[in-house]
Formats: structure tokens, C-alpha cells, sequence
């Protein structure tokens, strides 16, 4: 799939970074699923981002994506088992988007920065889906403990990528204690965000000075 050009952001972090990735997120594949489970996590997608957590009714996905509800139930176990799935669109996404274009910076500080404004503008831009994936991720379901460790670990090879300045998101080397750190504080905020606590801007801030902190102290010890 083709990255649409990406705008110079590195004097106004967040400002239009996420309009690519908001614009062509339908076109992703979902990792080796089949058609009709990508088909089912696009319909509840459309839903969640029209009504947010309490629209995306299993009966109306599987009517909607045109699959009986046994198929679904067969691919999803439950609402949030669904928007965890979306979840994992969102990720392969931001993968794609950064191997196509790499966090920009002259140190792991600025990359690690760049990276955190793209990611933070692209799901913030979608506010009904992101509220209603996080609600998903916070209902502690046993099940699905796994799924959400997953995308944790995504996100955090992607930041441990930006810190490295490597050319691609896939390298497979451990991610650094810092980018697992960073990873966890900047989940949080968006929590805080969905909750009404912080502003997109403010998630971005608060995570960019999180990152001085931290990878300062790491270059020190």
C-alpha cells in the first residue's frame, strides 16, 4: 500500500501528522486474517467511529459486514475481543507508515519525539474508535490479556525503532528499558486523554518531556 507523502512536522509536532493514516487506515490488511474477518473488523470500526463503544453491536457488525453472527462469534469472542482487533489495525498501520517514513531526528530525543506526534495525531484523530478501543483494552478480560500484550509490545518496538534511528520497524532487537518505559507513559495518558483529562496536545507534551527525562538519564548512566 501506498504512504501518502508526509508533511514537515518537525517544528509543530501533532499538527496534521495523523491525516494519512486517518484517511487510509480501511486499506490495511489486519495481518494474516481472512476477508471476512477483515471485513467484520472494518464494519465495527465504521460503528465505533460513528457512536463509539456502545454502537458497535455484534448483531448489527454481522449484519452490516454481511456474515452470519455464529461466523463472527467464531472470529471474535466478545465486543472488545472486536475493537482489540481494530486495535491491531491501527498498529500494522503506524508499522507501515513508519518503515515508509522513519522518525525524523538528529538523536534518539528528537526521533523518539517525532514518533510519539505521528502516533499520538493518528489516534487521537479518530476520538469515538480510540475511546471505544481503549474502554476494549481496559476491560481486563482474561482472554484477551494476551491480545493487549501484543500491541504493547508493538508499540513498543516502534518506539525502541525511533530510538535506534534504524531504517525499518522490523530489525527484531530487544527494545530498550527506556522505549518499554515510554510505551507505558504515553498508554497512560492517552487513558487520561480518553477520559477527558488531557488535550492531544497535552498527551504529546507531557510524553516529549517524559522522554527528556528518561533518555537524558539513560545517556548519563
Amino acid at each position: 500500500m501506498a504512504i501518502s507523502e508526509r508533511a514537515d512536522h518537525t517544528k509543530t509536532p501533532g499538527a496534521g501528522q495523523g491525516t494519512a493514516w486517518r484517511r487510509t487506515v480501511k486499506r490495511v490488511s489486519i495481518g494474516a486474517v481472512d476477508e471476512r474477518a477483515r471485513r467484520i473488523v472494518e464494519t465495527a470500526i465504521d460503528l465505533a467511529e460513528k457512536g463509539g463503544f456502545e454502537a458497535v453491536r455484534l448483531r448489527d457488525v454481522a449484519s452490516s459486514s454481511g456474515v452470519a453472527l455464529g461466523t463472527l462469534y467464531r472470529h471474535f469472542s466478545s465486543k472488545e475481543d472486536l475493537l482489540i482487533a481494530a486495535m491491531a489495525q491501527q498498529v500494522e498501520l503506524l508499522a507501515g507508515r513508519m518503515t515508509a517514513r522513519p522518525a525524523v531526528g538528529d538523536t534518539p530525543l528528537e526521533r523518539v519525539n517525532d514518533f510519539f506526534a505521528v502516533a499520538t495525531a493518528g489516534f487521537c484523530g479518530r476520538p469515538m474508535l480510540a475511546r471505544a478501543i481503549l474502554r476494549s483494552m481496559a476491560s481486563a478480560q482474561p482472554d484477551l490479556m494476551e491480545k493487549v500484550g501484543s500491541f504493547h509490545g508493538s508499540v513498543t518496538q516502534l518506539i525502541n525503532t525511533a530510538e535506534r534511528g534504524n531504517t525499518g520497524v522490523a530489525s527484531g532487537a530487544p527494545a530498550s528499558d527506556a522505549a518499554a518505559v515510554l510505551e507505558h507513559v504515553w498508554f497512560a495518558y492517552l487513558v487520561g486523554w480518553a477520559a477527558g483529562l488531557h488535550q492531544e496536545a497535552d498527551v504529546i507534551s507531557y510524553v516529549a518531556r517524559a522522554a527528556e527525562l528518561i533518555l537524558q538519564g539513560a545517556a548519563a548512566a
